[in-house]
């Protein structure tokens, strides 16, 4: 039995240390998937704490998953991952039942479950929950109780740094479609012989005043007695779906731009603000600025956003504005405003608001010299995550070796 609890720690542990991490990489995502649920459910009034509970989301997972498997304060976060497993299991169910979201968003980007995987993947989890949950009462502290709250303190004080740098810098690990290096078009194609949608249509006609509903196998071709009433056409397997679909770039005169943003050899700098009047005003005037400034070096500048045409004509100013689906833009990239440098299609770098390159930078870019001083600047924080990541496994051993040692005297 003992065993079978310590599988069950690591199982669960590690469980909720990945959601937790895959969350915390990408928070705006995770705020995202509450603002779905809030408009699926008519409770769109909460909306203003999709980021919030987001960020909570995660940390509470983590921490959870961290004392799980760590030893410390392990009593507490057996008590966090079962309160936690008897919230989101019947509400998966629900969820699966209902489907008002396709994708929970349990794993972020990371990995893509349907809600009736995610809720199968709670029955097992429950299961492991459980064993850990009874035998709750022989678990012993590490360390004098202060302690393990210091502990606790400094590893769920870093975690909330590592959501906030995410969410300033944009995620350290992307795993959306547009990442940098991929060229758009080539993620746009359907592999010959992939699988199509399929759908079932259905022919509802009426005669003597008897209405009846047909397949195309059966519907009644040949008898003019039947009077046509209506069809329903329903989806019954979702076929293969390129990475990057219902990617369109429309100008403010209704033209499709798209093939000639992707087609253009030359460098292209696309500014995304999905909604202008909810980004922060001087971080639009920064970028207005930028946009004058690169366009004056020759390299195309275009603002992407999903803000009516009526709304927005109060920010004409000279620049080209375009309008793209909001989904679409928020899978682009993580800010508001965010930037996506392309050239032949390919998207060669990808900035927040904070990260973007100044002038100078883009000056060098357009003269053809190779500055390399933006990726230094973007690969710290990368780094900086990847070793306290590593500090943090490191506890994890240690501490899981010092508990084994303890139990076996």
């Amino acid at each position: 039995m003992k065993i079978i609890r310590q599988i069950s720690i690591i199982i669960v542990g590690l469980v909720f240390i990945f959601s937790g991490v895959v969350k915390g990489v990408d928070p705006l995502g995770s705020a995202y998937k509450f603002h779905d649920y809030f408009i699926a459910f008519n409770m769109s009034w909460l909306d203003w704490l999709s980021l919030p509970l987001g960020i909570l989301l995660c940390t509470a997972e983590f921490m959870a998953g961290f004392s799980v498997i760590s030893g410390i304060r392990q009593k507490a976060g057996i008590w966090v991952v079962f309160l936690l497993m008897l919230l989101f299991t019947p509400l998966t169910f629900v969820l699966a039942l209902n489907n008002p979201v396709s994708d929970c968003g349990c794993f972020g980007d990371a990995i893509h479950l349907t809600n009736w995987q995610t809720f199968w993947k709670n029955v097992v989890l429950i299961t492991f929950t459980v064993i850990i949950f009874t035998g709750r009462k022989e678990v012993t502290s590490l360390f004098k109780p202060s302690v393990e709250w210091i502990i606790t303190g400094i590893v769920a004080g870093t975690f909330i740094m590592f959501c906030l740098g995410n969410l300033r810098n944009l995620p350290v690990l992307d795993f959306l479609p547009y990442k940098t290096g991929i060229k758009i078009a080539d993620q746009m194609v359907i592999p010959e012989g992939a699988e199509p949608d399929k759908y079932q249509t259905t022919f509802i006609y009426e005669k003597n005043g008897e209405q009846r509903e047909f397949t195309l196998e059966n519907y009644p071709a040949d008898d003019t007695s039947w009077i046509f009433i209506d069809q329903k056409t329903i989806l019954l397997q979702k076929g293969y779906q390129p990475p990057i679909h219902d990617f369109t770039i429309t100008n403010t005169d209704g033209v499709d731009i798209t093939n000639q943003i992707l087609a253009d050899s030359n460098y292209s700098l696309l500014m995304i603000s999905g909604k202008l009047n909810k980004a922060d005003t001087l971080r639009l005037s920064e970028g207005f600025e930028l946009g004058k400034n690169v366009t004056n070096m020759g390299i195309s500048f275009y603002i992407l956003t999903a803000t009516s045409t009526d709304e927005l004509q109060i920010y004409f100013n000279g620049l080209s504005f375009c309008t793209v689906d909001e989904t679409t833009l928020k899978s682009m990239v993580r800010a508001n405003p965010g930037y996506i440098l392309l050239k032949d299609g390919i998207i060669t770098g990808k900035w927040s608001w904070a990260t973007v390159p100044g002038k100078d930078w883009f000056s060098n870019i357009a003269a053809n010299k190779q500055d390399k001083s933006v990726y230094i600047k973007n690969t710290t924080f990368f780094v900086i995550s990847i070793i306290t990541g590593l500090l943090l496994i490191l506890i994890i051993l240690g501490f899981n070796i010092r508990q084994y040692t303890i139990r076996k005297l």
